[in-house]
């Protein structure tokens, strides 16, 4: 079918669409457009430092950081984990997983009743729960610590991919605590019941990690007495100037911007500001988001859980995981784009190991070590870092 030429700008970015679908393609229009905001900053005054060696995909990143550590926590549990049944979250069915070697009973808890118990490790299939903003469960082993965990998808009418940072199994077998820090998609088009949601689920505070282009068009939509701060990842780099022509360009462009979040200086104040409003914040929850969630939004959840002592094959995990939960946007938007346009489009869509990898081959180039990044790039020392773990931290 014929396109009618109807030009639809963002800064410097546009593409055609048919008039016939211009209603129905507008948010998705808008969610295409930000999703190539990382790219969009890129400028000829980048220089990229030399990669690194990329590592295995299956065993994460071959980096001094993420080397394992003899266990020294008091949480048995290696594995825990809380699923909710379809996307929505709100069935009322969870699928309870463990694994906690060395103990002899685990029992868990939601609403004050045991809801499954079993051996040191199992599964359980648990049903008829009340309805509830976010269903928690306490996994409580005979010996150690328990954990207090969730499913990790925070379901709201606005929103696609907001999410709980917390839920994961450090190095030295400490565990990030939930409830604490949350990533998201962009805010704009949260509803009355969704603010109010967030209200309960106690966020306090809200980084706006977007362009100034980004927060006009859009502007945040925050819960009552949150705290709304501008972390402009992209600050001052300027604005992308020409599409990419191929898929290639698209994915190299991508890699570009994920370096340029590490080494830029808008990247640098950016999520400095994010790590500093984290160590300072004791009165949680505390949210960051982008427009699509996934790349400067990625980084800063990929950073804080490196700095934890997250492995980075769980953090390449959470990462990738954008790509699940946007998967009907994105999907959406790419059907409705002749084929040739959607094939350069679809790598800007999409988070990939190589996005990722490349931040971290950003930092390994210009800093040599993470804690160096954390100290030199963004301003956090070891007594801050040691502050952040323990306030974020269990076991």
């Amino acid at each position: 079918m014929p396109l009618a030429l109807e030009p639809v700008g963002f800064g410097h970015v546009s593409f055609i669409q048919s008039s016939s679908t211009a209603n129905s393609l507008d948010g998705m229009k808008k969610a295409l457009l930000a999703a190539t905001a990382v790219a969009s900053a890129l400028t000829a005054s980048l220089v990229a430092a030399p990669a690194a060696t990329a590592a295995s995909a299956s065993t994460g990143w071959d980096l001094p950081w993420t080397a394992h550590h003899h266990s020294r926590t008091s949480v048995p549990f290696t594995e825990a984990t809380v699923t909710a049944a379809g996307t929505s979250g709100t069935s009322g069915t969870f699928t309870l997983k463990w694994k906690a070697p060395g103990t002899k009973r685990v029992e868990i808890k939601a609403n004050g009743k045991v809801v499954a118990k079993g051996g040191s490790e199992g599964t359980a299939t648990v049903s008829g729960l009340p309805a509830a903003d976010r269903q928690w469960f306490d996994f409580t082993p005979d010996r150690g610590v328990g954990l207090h965990l969730a499913d990790r998808l925070i379901t709201l009418e606005g929103t696609a991919n907001f999410r709980d940072a917390g839920g994961y199994r450090t190095t030295t077998g400490q565990w990030v605590k939930m409830g604490e820090v949350y990533r998201s998609d962009a805010l704009s088009k949260l509803t009355a019941a969704d603010l109010a949601k967030l209200q309960r689920l106690r966020v306090k505070t809200v980084f706006d990690l977007r362009m100034e282009g980004e927060r006009t068009t859009d502007p945040d939509k925050v819960p009552s007495g949150a705290t709304y701060t501008v972390a402009d990842v992209f600050a001052g780099s300027g604005s992308f100037q020409a599409m990419p022509k191929s898929p290639d360009e698209a994915v190299r462009a991508m890699v570009d911007a994920e370096k340029a979040m590490v080494a830029g200086d808008g990247g640098k104040k950016a999520y400095a500001r994010v790590f500093e409003g984290l160590e300072r914040d004791r009165d949680r929850a505390v949210l960051f988001h982008c427009t699509a969630g996934k790349d400067r939004t990625g980084w800063a959840n990929a950073a804080l859980l490196t700095a934890l002592g997250v492995p980075g094959d769980t953090v390449m995990a959470d990462y990738l995981a954008s790509n699940d939960y946007r998967k009907a946007a994105n999907d959406a938007i790419l059907s409705h784009l002749p084929a040739p346009q959607a094939a350069v489009y679809k790598p800007m869509l999409d988070v990939r190991p190589e996005y990722l990898n490349s931040g971290y081959d950003e930092v390994k180039a210009r800093y040599g070590t993470f804690d160096r990044y954390l100290k030199d790039g963004l301003g956090i020392d070891a007594r801050e870092l040691k502050q952040l773990k323990k306030d974020l931290l269990v076991g």
